[in-house]
């Protein structure tokens, strides 16, 4: 089990604000999640990938994949409150799922960087 998300790169959002948005995606999506899913991945480490999508259109084309498969998933809209404009969309989560399953839509992306228990 696991969960990657997925940060635009054309933002060139500062590393704070990166982290922030992530965050949110990844809390959306664990809301967003089954009970048997977030109780598996949770008992497991909880392991998050970040993973970078070019621009927005790459944003929409990973999370439609992904839904198209069943799998849980999250946009993050930002307040434009301080770097982007109102209502620009920033990143999304797919999981907590099958690490397989998201492998097969994401496993060509780059990293970011990663957190997880070992």
């Amino acid at each position: 089990m696991k969960q990657v998300i997925l940060v635009r790169q054309d933002l060139k959002l500062p590393k704070g604000k990166m982290a922030a948005q992530a965050a949110h995606a990844a809390v959306e999506c664990s809301l967003r999640a089954t009970k048997s899913n977030l109780k598996e991945w949770h008992a497991h480490g909880q392991k998050k990938v970040v993973l970078k999508v070019t621009n927005e259109k790459d944003l929409y084309k990973y999370l439609q994949l992904a839904k198209d498969q069943g799998l849980t998933t999250c946009t993050i809209s930002d307040a434009g409150k301080t770097v982007v404009e109102p209502g620009t969309v920033t990143c999304g989560a797919i999981g907590p799922n099958d690490e397989t399953e998201i492998d097969s839509i994401t496993g060509n992306l780059k990293m970011m960087w990663y957190y997880g228990r070992q």
